[in-house]
């Protein structure tokens, strides 16, 4: 089978797509042919190795345990592993795996949930990893409700994209903070007000935020405190701002102990894919109240362009690649 390999870690240009061969699902696995698959910040940092601490997390100290790039998956069943219950050949799935810029990937039985029917394969690759983070955060770490002020900080992309629609369906008043050039795009999400951070500071309406969310990690505490609500929660999402070694991620593992001494709290929130979170995802995909944002779909041979692409920030949305 064809496969967006890499043998060391390092930028794009590390990509080559290739034979390989085809996986065998063992006990509590799907096998499946990927008929789509997400591009996330995730693929990049498994790429380059970067920041270092993500090589002790399992994912290898030298170069990469998985050399086939890609989290996102969706697809269709081809075979079922030992102890498989819940899918069966045939059936249309999507989740979180590693190695989805494949034909075919193995994925385990809990981190897959069935497609939701009212979307395309390539719009169900880029919910798993993206829509569920955005769940988590707004639903658990920030535990939206009706009636609150939510500020949404990187509103255009991947993560804040479903972060604006889910606050909207569970009844928040919603500020999205974007470019110049994403403005439109999170107005039609959904979004009450737009911040464009090229012309105005997130300080500028005079709101406080009972809720922030923030997915861009590039602004001080001190600056979030300021616009957050006394008794508000500010949610950080991920970290793309940092050095080789932590990569930002310290401003979310620091951010509980700020709490401590303050009526605000912070919350570093670092996502879980599960089946039960997949599939509260798809009821509020299939009744309409959110829907992926589809940026732009790239053949699995431009797979390393795709990356290269989200990573530029370009992206309104997300960023797939068709298998």
């Amino acid at each position: 089978m064809k496969a967006v390999v890499q043998d060391v870690y390092g930028s794009a240009d590390e990509l080559e797509l290739r034979d390989v061969t085809r996986p065998v699902p063992t006990k509590g696995e799907v096998l499946i042919r990927v008929r789509a698959a997400g591009v996330d910040q995730g693929v990049w940092h498994l790429m380059t190795g970067l920041p270092f601490l993500i090589r002790l997390f399992g994912y290898g100290l030298r170069k990469p345990k998985v050399p086939v790039r890609g989290r996102e998956v969706a697809g269709i069943v081809e075979a079922v592993g030992a102890g498989v219950s819940r899918f069966r050949a045939g059936d249309e799935v999507y989740g979180t795996c590693e190695g989805s810029f494949a034909e075919y990937v193995c994925a385990k039985e809990d981190k897959v949930a069935p497609k939701p029917a009212n979307l395309t394969f390539e719009e169900a690759a880029a919910a798993p990893i993206s829509g569920v983070t955005a769940l988590q955060a707004v639903r658990d770490a920030g535990e939206v409700t009706v009636g609150q002020k939510v500020l949404v900080i990187g509103a255009g992309g991947g993560v804040g994209s479903f972060a604006v629609q889910l606050a909207k369906a569970f009844g928040a008043e919603v500020t999205g903070v974007c470019g110049t050039g994403k403005v439109d795009f999170v107005r039609s999400l959904g979004a009450d007000a737009v911040i464009d951070y090229t012309k105005e500071d997130i300080s500028s309406a005079g709101v406080r935020y009972d809720v922030i969310l923030d997915t861009a990690g590039n602004r001080p505490l001190s600056i979030l405190r300021r616009v957050l609500a006394a008794k508000g929660t500010l949610v950080l999402i991920g970290g793309e701002r940092g050095g080789k070694l932590t990569g930002g991620f310290e401003r979310s593992l620091g951010a509980p102990f700020v709490s401590l001494f303050s009526g605000q709290k912070f919350k570093g929130l670092v996502s879980k894919e599960t089946h039960l979170d997949l599939e509260a995802l798809t009821s509020l995909i299939e009744a309409g109240s959110v829907k992926p944002a589809l940026d732009k779909v790239f053949p699995l041979a431009e797979a390393p362009a795709a990356i290269t692409y989200l990573r530029a920030g370009r992206s309104r949305g997300k960023v797939v690649v068709s298998v």
